[in-house]
C-alpha cells in the first residue's frame, strides 16, 4: 500500500512539473512567439550567431524541442543554410542546461511569491503581454514546487531495504540507468523535465553519482528523439530530417564518449560540487558545453554528410504543400511561420502568372495561357491547404500578437487566391480572345499593357514586403500604386474611340486594376493601425446639408 501511494505521489508531482513547464512555454510563446521566430530567422545567417540565437530562444522557451521545430522549418525549405541550423541546435542544447542550473538551487522559499505575482498579473493585467508573463511566473512557481515535493517524497525511500538491493545491483550498470532516463525524457518531450527528475532522485540519495551521470546522458539522448520522430511523418521529403538527425547524431556521439569516460567525469564532478542535485546540474551543463566545443567546428562537414544521406526530394507535385508540418501545430509561432512560407509559394505562382499573361499579350502564345491556368489551379490548392492548416491551430494557444499574425496570413492568402482567379479566368481570356480575333496590340497600347504588367509585379513584391516585414514605406507605395492603376483605366477609356483592340485593352486594364486592388488590401491593416488610412472614403455630411463635388467645395458658397 505504501509503494502504491508513493508511485501516485511521484506521478502527480511529475505531472505538476510538466504542467508548470507547459505554462512557461505557452506564456513565452504568447508574449514573444512571433518576435522570437523573427529574431531566430535573422540570426541564422551565420554559425556563431546561430549558436547564440539557439541558446537564447531555448532559455526563454525552456524547450529545445520547440527550438528544433523552428530551426527545422527554416532549414527544410532552404530559408537558412544547414550548418547554421545545426549550430543553433548546439546552442539550444546548452540553453536547456542553463535552465537546469537555475532550477537546481533550492528556491522553495520563492514559490509563494512567484505564484502570487503570477496570479495577480494574470487576473489584473490589462495588457495581453502582462497576463502572459503572469502565466510564466505561475509556471515557474509550479516547477519549483514540484521539485521540492519530489525530494520530500523520495526521502523515506532511501531507507528501504528493497531499494538498497536494487540500487546496489544497478550501481555498476550504467546502461539500464541510461535507458530509463532516455524513456523518461522522451515521454516528457523535455530534457529539462528529465534532468530535473534525475536531480530529485540524486538529491534524495536514491541514485549514486555514477548512475546519476548515466541518467543525465540518457535524458539528453531521449529529448533528441522527439524532433526526429515528429519530423519523420513526411517520408517524401528526407530533407526535413536533416536538423533533428544531426542533433541526434551529436547527442549519440556525446553519450558514447560520456559512457567511456564515466569514472573520470564523475570524479571531476564530485570534486567540483559534491551536492547530488548540483552534481546532476553540472553534469548536464558540462555534457552540453563539451558537445558544443567539440561539434561546432565540425558543423560544415556534418552538414555536407547530412545533405548526401538525406537529399532533397525529387519528382514532388509542385502544387502540393511543402511547409505545412502538422507536428508544429502545437507551437503556434512555428505553425504560423510554416503557413507564411507556404503563402510565399502562392505569391511566386501569382508572379509567374503575371509573366505568362504579359507574354500572351505580347505574342500569340496559347501555351503561356495554358501554363498560367495550371498555376491558377496550384494557387487554389495551396490556398485550401493553408486555410485548413490555419484552422487546425488551437485558438486557445494563441496570444494577441499571434492571433493578429494568423489573420494577416489568412488575408494575404485570400488576396493572392483572388488575384490568381482574376488573372487566370478573366485577364487571360482577353488575351486568348485577342488571338482568336486577330486584334494585335501594337505600339503605345502594347507598351502600356506590358508596363502595367511590370507595375503589378512590383506591386506584388511590395505586398510581400508588407506581409513579411510590416514595411510601412512599402505599404504606402502599394496604396499609391493602386491609385495609379485607376489613372491607367481612365486613359484606356479615352482610347475607346480609336476602335480596333481598344475595347479589349480596356477590359484587360480593368482586370489588372482588380489584381492591384487585391494586392493593396494587404497594406490596409498596417496603415489603419498607424492612423494613415481612413476607414471610409465618404465625407461626413451634416443632416440636411447637400453633398457637393470638390470643385463646388473649393469655390465656396
Amino acid at each position: 500500500m505504501h509503494e502504491a501511494r508513493l508511485l501516485l505521489d511521484l506521478a502527480g508531482e511529475a505531472a505538476l512539473l510538466l504542467c508548470g513547464l507547459h505554462m512557461v512555454q505557452s506564456g513565452v510563446q504568447r508574449a514573444f512567439g512571433s518576435r522570437l521566430r523573427q529574431a531566430l530567422g535573422i540570426a541564422l545567417g551565420g554559425t556563431g550567431r546561430a549558436f547564440l540565437a539557439g541558446l537564447g530562444v531555448t532559455a526563454l522557451l525552456q524547450s529545445s524541442t520547440a527550438t528544433a521545430l523552428m530551426v527545422g522549418s527554416f532549414a527544410a525549405g532552404g530559408a537558412v543554410a544547414l550548418a547554421p541550423a545545426l549550430a543553433a541546435m548546439l546552442g539550444a542544447n546548452l540553453g536547456t542546461a542553463l535552465i537546469v542550473q537555475l532550477l537546481s538551487f533550492d528556491a522553495a522559499a520563492v514559490v509563494p511569491a512567484l505564484v502570487l505575482a503570477g496570479v495577480l498579473a494574470f487576473r489584473r493585467g490589462r495588457r495581453a503581454m502582462v497576463r502572459d508573463l503572469g502565466r510564466v511566473a505561475i509556471g515557474l512557481g509550479l516547477m519549483l514546487l514540484a521539485l521540492h515535493l519530489m525530494v520530500e517524497s523520495m526521502a523515506p525511500v532511501e531507507s528501504s531495504p528493497t531499494l538498497r538491493l536494487l540500487l546496489a545491483a544497478l550501481a555498476d550498470q550504467p546502461l539500464p540507468n541510461l535507458l530509463l532516463a532516455t524513456m523518461v525524457a522522451w515521454a516528457a518531450h523535455s530534457s529539462v523535465a528529465g534532468v530535473l527528475f534525475v536531480a530529485s532522485l540524486a538529491g534524495s540519495g536514491v541514485v549514486a553519482p555514477a548512475a546519476a551521470f548515466a541518467m543525465v546522458l540518457g535524458a539528453n539522448l531521449g529529448s533528441a528523439l522527439n524532433p526526429l520522430l515528429e519530423a519523420g511523418g513526411d517520408r517524401e521529403d528526407p530533407a526535413r530530417l536533416r536538423v533533428p538527425a544531426g542533433n541526434l547524431l551529436n547527442r549519440a556521439v556525446g553519450t558514447a564518449l560520456g559512457l567511456a569516460l564515466l569514472p573520470q567525469a564523475v570524479a571531476l564532478l564530485q570534486a567540483l560540487d559534491p551536492v547530488p542535485a548540483r552534481l546532476v546540474a553540472n553534469a548536464h551543463l558540462g555534457f552540453n558545453l563539451a558537445m558544443a566545443l567539440l561539434a561546432l567546428p565540425l558543423v560544415p562537414p556534418q552538414a555536407r554528410l547530412l545533405r548526401r544521406l538525406l537529399p532533397d526530394r525529387t519528382g514532388a507535385d509542385p502544387a502540393a504543400p511543402r511547409y505545412l508540418d502538422e507536428a508544429a501545430l502545437g507551437t503556434p509561432s512555428v505553425a504560423l511561420a510554416n503557413a507564411a512560407r507556404e503563402v510565399l509559394r502562392m505569391a511566386d505562382r501569382v508572379e509567374a502568372m503575371l509573366q505568362a499573361s504579359a507574354e500572351a499579350f505580347r505574342a500569340p502564345d496559347r501555351d503561356a495561357a495554358r501554363a498560367a491556368a495550371r498555376q491558377d489551379d496550384a494557387v487554389d490548392r495551396l490556398h485550401r491547404a493553408v486555410h485548413a492548416y490555419l484552422a487546425a491551430i488551437p485558438r486557445e494557444s494563441l496570444g494577441e500578437e499571434d492571433s493578429r499574425r494568423l489573420r494577416e496570413v489568412q488575408a494575404f492568402a485570400v488576396a493572392l487566391e483572388h488575384a490568381a482567379d482574376v488573372i487566370g479566368r478573366d485577364l487571360l481570356k482577353h488575351a486568348v480572345k485577342r488571338q482568336r480575333r486577330g486584334l494585335a496590340l501594337e505600339g503605345p497600347a502594347l507598351a502600356e499593357m506590358l508596363a502595367l504588367h511590370a507595375t503589378l509585379r512590383e506591386q506584388l513584391r511590395l505586398a510581400i514586403a508588407v506581409f513579411m516585414l510590416e514595411d510601412v514605406e512599402a505599404a504606402r507605395a502599394l496604396v499609391r500604386g493602386k491609385e495609379g492603376l485607376r489613372g491607367a483605366e481612365r486613359a484606356a477609356m479615352r482610347r475607346l474611340g480609336e476602335g480596333g483592340a481598344a475595347g479589349l485593352l480596356l477590359d484587360a486594364v480593368r482586370d489588372l486594376r482588380r489584381v492591384g486592388g487585391h494586392l493593396a488590401a494587404v497594406a490596409h491593416p498596417l496603415l489603419e493601425r498607424r492612423g494613415e488610412l481612413l476607414p471610409s472614403r465618404l465625407a461626413e455630411v451634416a443632416p440636411g446639408a447637400s453633398r457637393r463635388g470638390p470643385r463646388e467645395a473649393a469655390l465656396g458658397p
